[in-house]
């Protein structure tokens, strides 16, 4: 079963926010990447783990059906993401949640870590995850799948975003994509504004700082194909975060959880129920 709820996040921005499976299981909360959707997660919420969990994705701020306001000073902030995390979190009653982050959600993730803590959290799942991006960042942490489509993509000549962002996808994804799937991703990822691509990419924070305070379990899901938020940044995570355990993926690439779902969704389960709480 699916159900649609709109929450008020940060600011009272209007967040899209899906979820399925069993109302009294494990809360797992998806939280997508960069120029994304909730949809990113379908081979997860229509798997197995709807028949134990209960799986919630919701759409950040500027993507899918969330509220998209125009102006910088709504995405750079990070009390904003940690307040909308905050917010589906209350919203929907969940307790001992255990937070799955791809890419650039493991900012979100760990902007919210940083305002609230841990305590109510049974776990963090960071999968391809950033936990640091700027300057300093692009080209040892942060991969040619990122920085070398990053201006068309955040530019307003739709020909050149539509042609950058195939290319981000193609890079993004080691194992091929069905038709359908390709499809797919590259209209969810033109339904973000330019605008939108551009502030979060202008965000400068270094958040691992956060990974040394954590108490509940940690997995760190990453591909050793992975161009776009490169090796080093798991690697980064791991030597921050001592209580991290690695999953590493030699045959993929950006997105683990759709490139092997059958294996991902199996150590996801198996991490959640080791989950503390």
């Amino acid at each position: 079963m699916r159900r649609q709820h709109s929450v008020a996040g940060g600011d009272g921005l209007r967040l899209n926010v899906m979820e399925w499976g069993r109302a009294d299981g494990r809360p797992i909360v998806f939280v997508h990447g960069w120029s994304q959707t909730h949809l990113c997660w379908m081979k997860q919420v229509e798997s197995a783990l709807a028949e134990e969990f209960r799986l919630v994705a919701f759409d950040l701020r500027g993507h899918g059906l969330s509220e998209a306001p125009a102006g910088q000073k709504h995405y750079t902030g990070s009390a904003a993401w940690a307040d909308d995390v905050k917010a589906v979190i209350e919203a929907l009653a969940l307790r001992d949640v255990v937070l799955v982050g791809w890419s650039y959600a493991g900012l979100v993730i760990t902007d919210y870590l940083r305002a609230y803590g841990d305590a109510g959290i049974g776990a963090v799942n960071f999968v391809g995850a950033a936990v640091r991006i700027g300057e300093q960042a692009m080209g040892p942490l942060i991969g040619p799948g990122f920085t070398d489509v990053f201006a068309h993509a955040a530019g307003h000549d739709l020909e050149a975003a539509i042609d950058a962002m195939r290319v981000f996808i193609e890079r993004c994804f080691a194992v091929k994509l069905s038709r359908r799937d390709y499809e797919r991703v590259l209209c969810w990822n033109m339904t973000v504004r330019p605008d939108v691509r551009a502030a979060l990419g202008a965000r400068e924070v270094d958040n691992c700082d956060v990974l040394g305070e954590l108490t509940c379990p940690v997995l760190v899901s990453h591909g050793r194909r992975d161009v776009t938020v490169l090796p080093a940044m798991a690697e980064l995570i791991l030597e921050h975060c001592p209580q991290a355990a690695p999953s590493w993926y030699d045959d993929v690439a950006h997105g683990p959880f759709m490139e092997d779902p059958l294996r991902f969704n199996a150590e996801l389960g198996e991490f959640a129920r080791r989950a503390r709480g």
